[in-house]
């Protein structure tokens, strides 16, 4: 599963952690489900991990349907609400379902993401909350989730998450080569 991470400012008139979103898989196949997550306010570690919960656990409360796309909100005091949506097989109709997930629910399974591929969930918020991004960009980062890492697996940066915050930076001439000129 491919996820992509944004950070917004915090609605003024929410205290939502973030909202995730997904987008099916493909009929032909050529990437794998993404994942929408917005954080809002402060990128730290404990947000991402609730909203990666959110998704898991949504996954196990859903029919085993391909194309399923789903919209949730993680609030700290009452934990993910929202709902999903997908075609259903054998009669072609919309089927919906609301899933509302208790915060006690999120949180260990936020704990079980953070000691399974803590490292990582870290380095992507710290990313987000790095104070040199240059003026006007989206602050957004891609990683992917190993196909296991809800039984114990782990993050997989295969987007180079710190290589492409490096290379925003030679970019913009926020690098400087440490060699001494003769």
């Amino acid at each position: 599963m491919d996820v992509l991470v944004r950070l917004e400012e915090r609605p003024s008139d929410s205290p939502v952690l973030a909202h995730v979103n997904s987008i099916p898989v493909l009929p032909f196949g050529t990437r794998s489900r993404r994942e929408v997550v917005t954080l809002y306010g402060q990128a730290d570690a404990q947000s991402l991990a609730l909203a990666l919960a959110a998704t898991f656990e949504s996954e196990r409360m859903e029919a085993s349907a391909s194309g399923v796309v789903r919209h949730l909100g993680v609030w700290p005091d009452r934990g993910a609400v929202g709902d999903s949506a997908w075609r259903d097989g054998a009669t072609g109709r919309l089927v919906t379902q609301d899933l509302d997930i208790p915060l006690l629910t999120l949180e260990a399974r936020a704990s079980e993401l953070l000691g399974a591929c803590g490292t990582t969930i870290r380095r992507v918020a710290a990313g987000l909350a790095m104070s040199d991004w240059p003026e006007g960009t989206e602050r957004a980062l891609t990683f992917s989730l190993a196909s296991g890492v809800s039984g114990g697996g782990a993050l997989d940066d295969e987007a180079g998450t710190e290589n492409w915050l490096d290379s925003l930076r030679q970019a913009d001439a926020y690098s400087y080569d440490e060699t001494e000129a003769d």
